[in-house]
C-alpha cells in the first residue's frame, strides 16, 4: 500500500504502477456530471481550467448530519464524465476518482497528459465520509450535491486503475 498527497504532481504519478493500492491524504475536489458541464462553460468563457493540477473524485456528498463533516460520499460511475476526459486532461486535471470503466478516449487522455484515474469501491459511501476531515463548497452552490466541494482528507483508500 503506498501513501500519496494531493494535489499530486506527475514525478508522484511517475511512481504509481496499474493495480497500486493506495492512501490518498491532502485535498481533493468533488464534481460530478452538472459541475462538469459549468466547468467547461466557465473553462470555454473565461479561458481557464478551474481544478487545474487538483484531483477531481466524481461524487456528489450526501447533506451531513449534525455534528458531521459531510454525509456519505461515495464514487459516481466515472463513464459519465467520459466526454469531458480529453479536454480537461488537456487543461491540467492531473488525477480523477471513480467506479467503474471508461472508454478508450478517456483511457487515452489520460495516458497522454500524464495523468491517473484511481478506483473507488462502489456502495462504500458510508466509509468514505470518516475520511473526510473538512467539506467546503467552493464552486456552483446552485448545484446542492452536485456543487465542488473542496475535501480535506486522510487515508482515502483507491486503487490506481489507469496511468
Amino acid at each position: 500500500m503506498k501513501r500519496i498527497l494531493s494535489p499530486m504532481n506527475q514525478e508522484a504519478i511517475r511512481d504509481l504502477k496499474v493495480g497500486d493500492t493506495v492512501l490518498i491524504s491532502g485535498i481533493i475536489y468533488t464534481a460530478r456530471d452538472a459541475a462538469h458541464k459549468k466547468m467547461l462553460e466557465h473553462l470555454n468563457a473565461e479561458g481557464k481550467m478551474l481544478l487545474k493540477g487538483q484531483t477531481i473524485y466524481y461524487a456528489g456528498p450526501c447533506p451531513a448530519k449534525p455534528g458531521e463533516v459531510i454525509g456519505s460520499v461515495g464514487p459516481t460511475t466515472s463513464y459519465r464524465m467520459d466526454g469531458y476526459a480529453r479536454t480537461f486532461a488537456a487543461q491540467g486535471i492531473l488525477a480523477t476518482i471513480g467506479k467503474g470503466k471508461r472508454n478508450e478516449e478517456a483511457v487515452q487522455s489520460i495516458k497522454k497528459y500524464g495523468g491517473v484515474h484511481f478506483d473507488a469501491i462502489g456502495g462504500a459511501g458510508a466509509y468514505y465520509k470518516e475520511c473526510v476531515k473538512e467539506c467546503n463548497p467552493v464552486y456552483f452552490p446552485e448545484l446542492g450535491a452536485e456543487a465542488v466541494y473542496k475535501l480535506t482528507v486522510e487515508d482515502f483508500p483507491a486503487v490506481v486503475a489507469i496511468i
